[in-house]
């Protein structure tokens, strides 16, 4: 090892030394005792019995399933969250009703508006008299150690804890993560990725979403297509045994006891809950009144709830976590379950398309069985995707997806023209979009920045843009506002990678979790939703990537439904995303005239390499629908007049090729170890 080596060495284990040195456990007493002392006990409501609870028609559905359910028949509703906006006015109206409890579990906590107004709206049912408990994983935790530690004093109906916290911090910053990578690898990638709101045990809410603008079409360039579910029933008992689990578990810490949050307040005490104003106050006023109308609320969400008998609900604890635990994980055994069982059709919906070897020998017998059912993926497209390492191992594979395991692949366009995104909320279109976006493109490299004029049309930079360089998610009516963006509005190039759900790559540097830059501007989404249908009669709705990540590292959980009805509403919202206007579909691309067979050959050899996967030609490539008078309707890949109605368009479409397509072909190539922490 060089000198420069070994320096580098002992600095990150000094450093690795110097964050694993917490509190002791007088420090650790005292610290919550100073915490404790500072809590709030004044309630804002006298009425015990409802904590000033207003009605709340998503409540009612919980308590009338209730009502309803025998021991033998359970009965619930169950409410498919599509629209981020949906899902945002869910969320406040149970927290507004909570009479008793709030239980939240999340991934990714914020400090954005979004993140700001549910802890505001948290905080006002603490001081009603409802106990909340607040559960966070340590790595995409509240970013500041004073928000922090305010919350940890906050009021005596509120409690946070941090889940797995490496170095025994509640925040590390990246010299700490390559310094936790070099000495607690094994810890560092054991993460809560479990997503639940329980309110009063009888109405819960599960899926895509974490705690942050992007996932409530808040941002003004790059939104997740998501999804969640929201049960009311008895269900509910086993989603709050499975929080308790993990809140009472001991890689869950209160936050106080922590180092930095500690030191924090034996320093200085409690601090006052520090809070920026918001960046779009009118946005958070007028999803505030919705959410009270009742009305709206009917229209939009209770009228879309679907009554249904028995639910499952599937997760992993926090034993998964525990040294030596091989066996397969509760969320991932029961997936396969449900998978193996399929007489006609699985559609599957992941982000990330990169399958666990057990993963992929249960697809091969799938594809084996002589009534095998037909697999069909909805995915993310290069252009799409917020983690372009993850789809680079996807487009390695795609030969192997595509011949040896049948499937039928659709990845998601960056500029999907139907997507549940409620465009107004995003203020893409407002004066002055993409300005702030261009200086940090500029910084980043990115060349897919431009700027709108006042009338909101895209005009890049040298050329004139396709026609529809300004096709967007449909906007729903009556909702948003197209006021102007605030100067300097924090965007999705200005994220840092620490917030993306794909943890272990986050030493590797700023850019390999940030979207890449495309041809063309314009207000950019990536799939997020995580959802299985087996046959049109069972769904399932949760967090579950069907990754290696979620087989082995990460704890997940899944609303299982076995209801015709459901089914098929959730089969529809998948095919939508998979509809000609919103993904490409992905087919073998012709054969060479000659040396065909010479060229796949090789191509597969290549692709069995653990590393030097270098073979220039894909089997693979995406197409493009062209409706004709002999093309009325889409074609599945497989169908003999696909190269009639189907144009191909390319490896990557929309993607500007450069150093982010070099280096997607070099972690295709070099990438291969990569696989079991994706």
């Amino acid at each position: 090892m060089t000198a420069f080596g070994r320096g580098l060495l002992l600095a990150l284990l000094a450093l690795a030394a110097s964050g694993c040195a917490g509190l002791g456990p007088v420090q650790r007493a005292e610290a919550q005792r100073v915490a404790e002392a500072a809590r709030q006990t004044a309630l804002d409501c006298d009425d015990p019995a409802t904590r000033c609870a207003r009605p709340s028609p998503l409540r009612a559905l919980g308590s009338r399933a209730y009502v309803a359910s025998a021991p033998e028949a359970p009965r619930h509703y169950a409410l498919l969250l599509d629209y981020g906006q949906d899902a945002l006015l869910a969320r406040l109206d149970l927290i507004r009703s909570a009479r008793e409890t709030i239980d939240l579990q999340t991934y990714i906590f914020d400090e954005d508006d979004a993140g700001h107004l549910v802890l505001d709206e948290l905080l006002a049912a603490a001081r009603r008299g409802v106990r909340v408990r607040v559960l966070v994983d340590q790595l995409s935790a509240l970013r500041s150690v004073d928000t922090l530690a305010a919350l940890a004093a906050a009021h005596v109906n509120f409690e946070l804890k941090v889940y797995n916290p490496v170095l025994g911090r509640a925040r590390i910053s990246y010299p700490m993560y390559v310094a936790a990578a070099a000495c607690c690898w094994r810890q560092l990638n054991r993460r809560m990725h479990n997503k639940m709101l329980l309110v009063d045990g009888i109405v819960g809410v599960t899926g895509g979403r974490n705690y942050q603008d992007t996932y409530f079409d808040w941002d003004a360039s790059y939104n997740f297509r998501d999804r969640d579910i929201l049960v009311g029933g008895p269900v509910t008992r086993v989603m709050r045994s499975n929080f308790d689990a993990f809140w009472h578990a001991p890689l869950s810490v209160p936050v106080a006891q922590l180092s930095d949050v500690g030191r924090r307040l034996l320093r200085e005490g409690a601090p006052a809950m520090p809070h920026e104003p918001f960046e779009a106050p009118d946005r958070v006023a007028a999803v505030s009144r919705q959410a009270d109308d009742p009305l709206l609320l009917k229209a939009r969400l209770i009228d879309a709830a679907i009554p249904v008998g028995a639910v499952e609900f599937i997760a992993d604890t926090p034993d998964k976590h525990r040294p030596g635990s091989e066996r397969v994980a509760p969320s991932t055994g029961r997936m396969r379950e449900l998978i193996e069982s399929a007489e006609r059709e699985v559609l599957l919906q992941t982000p990330y398309l990169v399958l666990s070897q057990p993963a992929q020998h249960m697809f091969r017998a799938l594809h084996d069985r002589p009534d095998g059912p037909q697999v069909t993926i909805s995915t993310n497209s290069l252009a799409a995707t917020d983690s372009f390492i993850t789809y680079a191992m996807s487009f390695k594979y795609k030969r192997r997806y595509l011949r040896d395991f049948g499937f039928h692949i659709y990845e998601y366009k960056p500029f999907p023209q139907n997507a549940p995104i409620d465009l107004d909320a995003t203020r893409a279109l407002a004066p002055g979009w993409g300005l702030a976006e261009d200086a940090d493109a500029r910084a980043l490299g990115d060349l897919d920045a431009a700027h709108r004029d006042d009338a909101g049309q895209t005009a890049a930079r040298g050329a004139r843009p396709p026609a529809d360089a300004s096709a967007s998610p449909r906007a729903r009516p009556g909702r948003g506002s197209s006021a102007a963006l605030p100067p300097g509005q924090r965007t999705q190039q200005q994220r840092l990678p620490l917030e993306s759900e794909y943890s272990a790559l986050r030493y590797a540097g700023v850019g390999v979790n940030r979207p890449v830059p495309l041809r063309r501007a314009g207000l950019r989404i990536g799939l997020h939703s995580k959802s299985l249908v087996i046959d049109e009669r069972i769904g399932v709705v949760g967090t579950h990537n069907f990754d290696p990540r979620g087989d082995n590292l990460n704890t997940e959980s899944a609303v299982v439904i076995e209801d015709a009805t459901f089914a098929q509403a959730l089969a529809a919202s998948i095919r939508n995303d998979m509809r000609p206007e919103n993904s490409w579909v992905i087919a073998p691309r012709d054969k060479p005239p000659v040396f065909s067979g010479l060229e796949y050959s090789l191509a597969k050899v290549s692709e069995h390499l653990p590393v030097f996967d270098l073979w220039p030609v894909r089997y693979a490539t995406s197409y493009e629908f062209v409706p004709g008078p002999d093309c009325p309707l889409p074609l599945p890949p497989d169908d003999p007049g696909f190269r009639r109605c189907y144009e191909p368009v390319g490896d990557f479409p929309e993607v500007s090729l450069g150093m982010k397509s070099l280096l997607t072909r070099i972690f295709t190539a070099f990438g291969a170890g990569l696989a079991p922490i994706l």
